[in-house]
């Protein structure tokens, strides 16, 4: 258990972040039903991204055939099993990404803008005052959401430092890569930008390397 006071000002993961290979087996995921119907838990949230709401699922839907495994099994007691008949699951996302359909933002999505936001600025004063070339990758596993939006903010705050600087688009989205690069590149006035996802036909690394060396 995690005391929830002062939270609502931090950002980052505050309640602990780790993944569970385990849960992918059904044996662990019994192990899981077991403990929640032993410590009469019947209703769950679980906040995550795809992983966590995958597996989630998963769960709901296997709770019936879990609740008769286990009764056969002598695990539990048939009166347990029906107390805990009911189970009740809710998903809220949370993904930097934004890429969830359904909600203006994610859970984690304005945190990290607003990190991202802070680092840039102080990179750019720096880019700015020795006249060097900085590169600066973001994530976003096949979304380009958190780049584009981050590019319309430091164009804001820093649009004259921002000429130094260089946005990689390391994991643009693959359904529309081009539309986020050159929305990105517009906004950060950035000389090149390089999409590993959709790159150009021929000649790419001489022509990003001459627009470095200018």
């Amino acid at each position: 258990m995690v005391s929830k006071r002062r939270t609502s000002v931090q950002g980052g993961t505050m309640i602990g972040s780790a993944r569970c290979l385990e849960f992918k087996e059904r044996r662990w995921r019994l192990q899981a039903a077991k403990n929640l119907i032993q410590n009469g838990i019947t209703s769950l949230v679980v906040i995550g991204g795809d992983g966590s709401l995958t597996g989630a699922n998963t769960f709901k839907t296997e709770w019936p055939s879990m609740l008769e495994e286990l009764v056969r099994g002598g695990e539990i007691s048939q009166k347990e099993a029906d107390e805990s008949s009911s189970f009740q699951v809710v998903g809220l996302v949370a993904s930097i990404d934004n890429d969830f359909h359904g909600t203006e933002v994610t859970i984690g999505c304005d945190s990290a803008l607003h990190r991202i936001t802070e680092a840039a600025d102080s990179i750019t004063s720096t880019a700015s005052s020795h006249q060097r070339t900085f590169v600066m990758e973001v994530m976003g596993r096949h979304c380009g959401y958190v780049k584009s939006e981050i590019s319309f903010e430091l164009s804001a705050s820093t649009k004259e430092a921002m000429r130094l600087l260089y946005l990689k688009l390391s994991h643009a989205a693959v359904f529309r890569p081009r539309y986020l690069a050159i929305k990105s590149a517009m906004a950060t006035e950035a000389d090149y930008v390089f999409i590993p996802e959709d790159p150009p036909d021929k000649d790419w690394p001489e022509k990003l390397c001459d627009k470095l060396t200018q």
